[in-house]
């Protein structure tokens, strides 16, 4: 029952890493639910109307209870702090991802490209940092770690400008926007300035990749039984990059990603393909 409910709430969040992760050996799969089930219960916290930020701070004094051997009765906070008791989470990574979450409550852009990777530090690279500790690889492998979740949720601030311009908030850096022209990435005034339009997103596009290539960089130290997913989720990633690229307008009458038959496929593909040493 338990694992059922963490498997709806992920699946919910993340089609295309859900998928993706359905190719993990079982040994790590369950850890992955408590993981991103955890993370996605906050997420909706901060991303609900009306925001609920006392219940994320709830969240975290819970995971602080549960910790202590005191059962909260929520599978969501109990699973994911017997998570990070066993895998021995470092718990500032769980207090950065806190802090970046709270920021949706009260931050709504930012000015620059440092003040963004602060912002995406709490939000995703720490998630690297702990799939990489479920997983067991070595220290070698944090920064590509780190680099992967930026990047994934960097192509998903991309893909999602219209649903975030709706909850009135901009994850490009502002001073970017502002040397073409720009205020906002909102559907009126992209359409009305395209050419300084085109040229943000393709700019962003671009910081994307060179996330992605140095998180690739760090493959060589995950073992093939857990590359194969994490390579599919990437190539999805990329795949949902190359479908903005071709008209980057796509974002504002859809959601860009992969049908499940393309993960599925991506999945064989790379089975074939990936030696057993990246």
């Amino acid at each position: 029952m338990v694992e059922q409910e963490l498997h709806s709430i992920f699946k919910r969040g993340s089609k295309t890493y859900f998928y993706s992760t359905m190719f993990f050996p079982r040994s790590i799969k369950d850890d992955v639910f408590k993981l991103y089930s955890f993370m996605r219960v906050a997420d909706d916290h901060v991303d609900s109307i009306p925001q609920r930020p006392d219940l994320l701070q709830e969240m975290r004094k819970g995971l602080d209870k549960a910790m202590s051997g005191d059962a909260t009765g929520d599978v969501i906070v109990d699973s994911f702090a017997e998570l990070c008791l066993r895998k021995e989470f470092d718990l500032r990574w769980v207090d950065a991802f806190i802090d970046s979450m709270s920021m949706d409550t009260y931050k709504s852009s930012y000015r620059t490209i440092e003040e963004l990777e602060r912002y995406l530090y709490g939000s995703a690279e720490v998630v690297g940092l702990m799939m990489a500790s479920i997983m067991d690889l070595p220290e070698g492998s944090h920064h590509g770690a780190m680099r992967l979740g930026r990047a994934m949720q960097f192509i998903n601030f991309i893909r999602d400008v219209q649903e975030d311009c709706a909850l009135g908030r901009s994850y490009f850096p502002q001073e970017e926007l502002e040397q073409h022209g720009l205020t906002s990435l909102c559907e009126e005034e992209a359409r009305g300035h395209p050419a300084a339009f085109l040229a943000i997103i393709r700019s962003q596009l671009e910081r994307y990749h060179r996330w992605q290539d140095e998180a690739e960089a760090s493959f060589r130290y995950i073992p093939r039984k857990f590359l194969l997913p994490i390579k599919t989720a990437s190539d999805m990633y990329r795949f949902t990059a190359r479908r903005i690229a071709v008209d980057p307008f796509v974002v504002y009458h859809r959601k860009v990603k992969p049908s499940i038959g393309r993960i599925v496929s991506g999945y064989l593909l790379n089975l074939m393909t990936v030696p057993t040493r990246y």
